[in-house]
């Protein structure tokens, strides 16, 4: 393992290399759409009331699929949206995060910003919501930024998941986009390692030395390990 903060691009005109990010964890602490799905919750006092009505059916929930109960809890906060409105509170949200003094983490734009002026084709894979995810890019001022992100669908009663962009079906998704390779990715989880197989390097932000153990063993190699604030 090694502990070292990743080398620097590759000058323009070597050639443009695919640099993949996950974005929670990496590029902002935390975890977007969680705190959009609690805004929801907090605006709205029925949304509330109506989880405390269906807590023992969700704590049941929990104890066979903790997956499930959390999307229950997502469903009920996007209870009643439909596709336009959702997306006009989530660049409004967007806004608002971007705002929020020590929620991004420093050295994870930094890092993102040397590859573009390097001349890579930086990849943000993230499972966060690509409407979510875009309007905190645009509102960072990063532009030129290919984005694989989760989607929703309207429903009958709100929007729901579509897509969740998470684990293997990054790969899919990149794959999808024509990328099977790249000469780095970034990530802060486990849940990453399909993605970290396609690249040269894969770079762990701020992982334990279990975590980071776990990653090795499952790739078969070293990583490089970078603590960002």
């Amino acid at each position: 393992m090694h502990s070292e903060v990743a080398d620097t691009p590759e000058a323009p005109g070597m050639g443009a290399r695919i640099i993949l990010f996950d974005f929670d964890g990496v590029l902002i602490h935390g975890d977007a759409f969680t705190l959009l799905v609690r805004h929801f919750y907090a605006k709205a006092w029925w949304r509330r009331a109506l989880v405390i009505g269906c807590s023992p059916l969700l704590l049941l929930t929990a104890m066979f699929s903790r997956r499930r109960a959390i999307h229950g809890l997502i469903r009920f906060g996007l209870l009643g949206l439909d596709p336009e409105a959702y997306r006009r509170v989530a660049r409004v949200f967007a806004a608002e995060l971007v705002r929020r003094p020590g929620l991004f983490c420093r050295e994870g734009l930094a890092t993102l910003r040397r590859h573009q002026v390097g001349g890579d084709q930086v990849v943000v894979v993230t499972g966060c919501e690509e409407h979510l995810v875009t309007g905190i890019l645009d509102e960072l001022g990063l532009e030129g930024l290919q984005i694989l992100a989760s989607q929703l669908r309207p429903g009958w009663l709100g929007m729901t998941t579509l897509r969740h962009n998470f684990s293997a079906l990054k790969v899919e998704s990149l794959a999808a986009s024509g990328i099977r390779r790249s000469a780095m990715a970034y990530t802060d989880s486990a849940y990453d390692v399909p993605m970290l197989k396609l690249a040269d390097k894969a770079v762990v932000v701020n992982g334990t030395p279990q975590v980071c153990k776990k990653i090795e063993k499952a790739l078969g190699r070293s990583i490089i390990r970078v603590d960002w604030r």
